[in-house]
């Protein structure tokens, strides 16, 4: 299993605000999948970023696509393989 971090910068507040309850949804239902390793919002605003555990960089786009917050414009995604040292 590898490790994706995905950056979720904030696009626009509004929209933001609007979906959070949909996006911590998904998040919920990741987690529920195993499919998470850790979530969380940036406190000075600038978004969030969620650690997936996936199989490939294909899987963890598509996870990542499929977030509220990026399929409506809320926010973008920037993803990158972790390397995780235990």
């Amino acid at each position: 299993m590898k490790h994706f971090v995905v950056f979720l910068p904030m696009l626009d507040e509004a929209k933001s605000a609007a979906y959070r309850p949909e996006h911590l949804a998904y998040l919920e239902a990741q987690r529920g999948q195993g499919r998470i390793f850790a979530s969380g919002r940036f406190t000075d605003g600038a978004g969030g970023m969620v650690i997936y555990k996936a199989e490939s960089l294909e899987e963890a786009t598509a996870w990542a696509e499929n977030d509220p917050y990026v399929l409506h414009g809320a926010r973008r995604y920037e993803i990158h393989e972790w390397d995780m040292v235990q």
